[in-house]
């Protein structure tokens, strides 16, 4: 993968697939460049055995392949700024993915377009899960709640409505760019 964003994608993915309700991603970036993100999620969590394997390329749930590389390429990839990858989970309650980078390290992905990759979840998931997104880094902060969003809407119309899709677009962008835009780049 190209840049963090799309790893964030497939990670989040993951959370869809489990059943989650609500998928909360957090980017925190310190002073000293470190980036801190987070997936959680209230799915169907993972069961102690499979969560002692899932960093292998050769550990999925998938029945459509045998491998899984999405948590496996996030833990090199972080590894290779120095940074970790950890997994906490518990089946019928959830799973927390955070990974660490430093985002000085020559070896750091850049983030890639992350309002894009959120509006890219909740339109491809216009009706469930709810998506949180929570950032923070020294030139703010910024929060974003779909369920606010359906409070506004109502339940009967999907985020992937046209002109909806469009107002989430500009809203995620108007929070997100002030705050991570060329931090990371």
């Amino acid at each position: 993968m190209r840049d963090l964003s799309l790893h964030l994608l497939d990670l989040a993915q993951n959370s869809i697939s489990a059943g989650a309700a609500t998928v909360t991603v957090r980017l925190t970036e310190d002073e000293a460049g470190w980036l801190t993100m987070e997936i959680e999620d209230d799915g169907k969590g993972m069961s102690p055995e499979l969560l002692e394997r899932v960093t292998s390329p050769f550990a999925t749930t998938r029945t459509t392949r045998k491998v899984g590389l999405g948590i496996p390429m996030m833990k090199e990839n972080a590894e290779k700024t120095g940074g970790t990858l950890s997994l906490e989970s518990e089946v019928g309650k959830g799973t927390l993915l955070r990974v660490t980078l430093n985002t000085r390290n020559i070896d750091c992905l850049p983030l890639g377009d992350l309002p894009g990759t959120l509006l890219t979840l909740m339109l491809t998931n216009p009706l469930h899960p709810e998506f949180v997104f929570e950032g923070r880094t020294p030139k703010g902060e910024c929060r974003f709640d779909t369920r606010e969003v359906r409070t506004v809407l109502g339940s009967d119309i999907p985020l992937n409505e046209p002109s909806v899709a469009e107002w989430l677009r500009d809203a995620l962008k108007e929070e997100i760019d002030p705050i991570f835009g060329g931090a990371l780049i």
